[in-house]
């Protein structure tokens, strides 16, 4: 009986630690035409305060897709139970 509730809690925490939640929400967007090229920055952060010198702002996605025209800006955030999670910014233009 306790080697199935042991392998029953180990099922359950091996789901658990596999279950992650992803969103991509619209920043803003300009009058610009949406162009061709798409840029994107990213950092990481561990338990919602420890980020690592990573930089997730519009300029380095335009810089990083040689955009000098931002027509939109998207935001996506994923998360791990909370524990670690992703921010990448997504910018389109020409």
């Amino acid at each position: 009986m306790k080697k199935n509730l042991l392998k029953g809690a180990f099922v359950a925490f091996a789901a658990l630690s596999l279950t992650a939640c992803s969103i991509t929400m619209p920043v803003t967007a300009t009058s610009n035409p949406v162009g061709s090229k798409v840029g994107t920055s990213t950092a990481t952060v561990i338990l919602g305060v420890f980020a690592f010198d990573e930089d997730a702002s519009i300029r380095t996605a335009a810089k990083q897709g040689g955009i000098t025209k931002i027509s939109t800006v998207d935001i996506k955030t994923t998360t791990v139970l909370g524990i670690y999670g992703t921010y990448e910014t997504i910018v389109t233009g020409e």
